[in-house]
């Protein structure tokens, strides 16, 4: 991925893993594989065998999910209260059923192939600047801390962020968000900041009023920082990062329209429970899931935000030029001779600078403002059982295509150990689809031997049955009978 000639030298890029997602539709891929198959009637076979074991993974799933819906609808928030009362449970008997919903529910992110986000990514989040310019905050007085509290400490998990307590955030799948306009306010913003930048340094007042970076940024940088040659050859595990801040305005980008880019994650789904406000327990769990959210604006998602205001940094900038400005001022008023240049000059500086900061914190609150009211229309997919819903049919799809690659592999191109398997399906992925995947061949292994269609060979090799054996194996399902009879006629 190349630089824009407005980018800075030293490019911005971001990390990230390869994930064990198949980015196919499972209609494509079926058909796609079948079409590469060149006997009639063992493309039909292959297709029959599609269908089975589709509904096969399904059937075995069904109990499962099935108890996963039950229990949300004793925690889901809009009514779920009121069936806890119907039930009659005693306390400790609510918490054991919270713990049996939060283990199904995490077994089924797991499955689904979402992660929870570390607290690096949320700091990389909280460096970069995308369209969200403002520091966005949680009001944790507003959340519960012992529902996942309890969870974790029974069901441990390594690298949790330090907010757990409260609220967990998954994600899965990357992509990227691109974002072209004039941006008038920003490149204002910028000149101001470099102009006053340049006045501290003529007026050697820069060393008084520096600030030193975070160690957190610092720390984000070496991580998120690298150059062109660091990064050749593994473009596939780096996305660049283009910002306003890093970029060279010239004449012709200072006047015209310039794109801005970030990475993001595809899915995020974020899930947590108020806090208590009165006598009357809430036992709501919300469950929300959103779609193509920038890294750099994580912050979209979190629950109960505080409304955004200057932070005490911002105060600190404010009333220090003001103050700094005032003394120098006075001191070249002092002077035998004043030269009403230097004072025009400082006047202008610290004018400038304060009408920086509140013009900023103002275009920025429209932002984020519009931000949000998107984010609740336009990429929150959807919540409580809707998103459970698809999360079960999610987990069905994504095994079904594992289960069916790694088939096709073998019926194709013979035995094979797990190793050379798993090469082999990310290369057929990469081939046939122009998709990349980091392919979860033991779990897809697993489900082959149990539907009986796979064995190994004395050195432990994988192979398959063939097509119609394998079709006799799984025989017909339960969906087959009900096609058939509705295509009888009846009497």
């Amino acid at each position: 991925m190349r630089a824009s000639s407005a980018t800075a030298k030293m490019k911005d890029v971001v990390k990230m893993e390869r994930e064990s997602v198949i980015p196919i539709l499972k209609p494509r891929l079926v058909m796609k594989l079948a079409y590469l198959i060149e006997q009639p009637e063992d493309r039909t076979e292959f297709m029959k065998l599609c269908k089975r074991i589709e509904y096969t993974i399904r059937a075995w799933y069904l109990l499962q999910f099935e108890d996963l819906m039950q229990l949300y609808n004793l925690f889901n928030p809009i009514n779920g209260n009121e069936k806890l009362e119907q039930q009659n449970l005693r306390s400790d008997e609510i918490v054991v059923l919270e713990q049996n919903f939060l283990t199904y529910f995490f077994e089924v992110m797991e499955k689904s192939n979402f992660k929870i986000v570390t607290d690096r990514e949320i700091n990389v989040a909280h460096f970069g600047q995308y369209l969200l310019n403002l520091p966005i905050t949680v009001d944790e007085s507003k959340l519960d801390k012992n529902l996942f509290s309890r969870y974790f400490k029974e069901h441990p998990h390594e690298n949790l962020p330090e907010f757990s307590d409260k609220y967990i955030i998954f994600r899965r799948g990357i992509g990227v968000d691109r974002a072209t306009d004039y941006f008038v306010m920003e490149k204002l913003d910028m000149l101001i900041a470099r102009f006053w930048k340049r006045l501290l340094r003529s007026t050697k007042l820069e060393k008084r009023m520096s600030t030193k970076p975070s160690l957190r940024a610092k720390k984000d940088l070496k991580k998120t920082d690298k150059t062109t040659a660091e990064i050749e050859g593994q473009e596939d595990m780096f996305m660049e990062r283009i910002q306003l801040q890093n970029m060279e305005l010239n004449m012709q980008n200072l006047l015209g329209k310039i794109t801005i880019q970030e990475p993001t994650f595809d899915r995020m789904i974020i899930v947590y429970r108020r806090a208590t406000k009165n006598d009357k327990k809430d036992r709501g769990i919300y469950v929300k899931q959103f779609k193509d959210i920038p890294m750099a604006d994580m912050e979209l998602v979190l629950p109960e935000k505080k409304n955004p205001s200057l932070t005490p940094m911002d105060w600190v900038k404010f009333l220090s030029s003001v103050i700094v400005g005032l003394v120098t001022l006075v001191s070249s008023l002092e002077m035998p001779k004043a030269d009403i240049w230097v004072v025009i000059a400082i006047l202008s500086g610290v004018v400038g600078y304060c009408a920086k900061i509140y013009f900023t914190f103002q275009q920025n609150l429209v932002t984020y403002q519009n931000l949000i009211t998107k984010s609740m229309y336009d990429k929150q997919l959807d919540s409580g059982r809707g998103t459970l819903l698809h999360l079960c049919d999610d987990v069905i799809q994504q095994e079904v295509k594992e289960v069916i690659v790694s088939y096709y592999i073998l019926m194709e191109q013979g035995k094979a150990t797990i190793e050379e398997l798993d090469f082999r399906c990310e290369e057929l992925i990469k081939e046939e689809f122009g998709s990349q995947c980091n392919f979860d061949v033991h779990d897809a292994v697993q489900k082959l031997e149990k539907l009986g269609i796979v064995s190994r060979d004395t050195i432990g090799r994988i192979m398959c049955v063939p097509l119609k054996r394998a079709n006799d194996i799984l025989g017909t399902t339960t969906e087959e009978v009900v096609m058939k009879a509705r295509q009888t006629p009846t009497a």
